[in-house]
């Protein structure tokens, strides 16, 4: 198995973590083993004081499943469509379509309406055939869909 992280470019890294810690029900990452918190460990590597900020910028999956997922800053704001975009699986459906369409629309809508609640927008549904997922924007534009 290989060992990779989400990396996810932004302005506001702190804002952005936190939307997907709650979005995913992930939690920010603790600091190394033997320090207090981040800040600790922060300069007991040599980085300079005025270099550290106590904003959460890096989440993790608390079961150890899922991916690290790094925020990083970057000075210019989005422009153009993702290449590459989360799903969230709100309805359990991934994988299989087992489950009625009826309960899929309730699960997604609750999770669209918690979504939008910690600063998400819709930007389009699809709805056919047995099938319905939306599109939703993060606090930054960033595009992921909730089916």
């Amino acid at each position: 198995m290989v060992q990779f992280q989400i990396t996810v470019d932004c302005t506001d890294r702190d804002r952005l973590a936190r939307f997907w810690a709650s979005a995913l029900g992930y939690q920010p990452q603790d600091p190394p083993a033997g320090f207090a918190d981040w800040r600790a460990y922060w300069l007991s590597v040599s980085v300079p004081g005025d270099e550290i900020s106590d904003i959460v910028d890096t989440i993790v999956d608390p079961a150890g499943h899922g991916p690290r997922i790094w925020f990083q800053e970057v000075p210019e704001g989005k422009t153009t469509k993702n290449r590459l975009h989360i799903d969230i699986d709100a309805s359990g459906r991934i994988g299989g379509r087992t489950v009625p369409i009826e309960e899929i629309r309730h699960q997604v809508d609750a999770t669209v309406e918690r979504l939008t609640s910690l600063g998400a927008t819709t930007t389009s549904v699809a709805d056919f055939e047995g099938y319905y997922c939306v599109v939703m924007q993060d606090p930054e534009g960033n595009e992921f869909c909730v089916g």
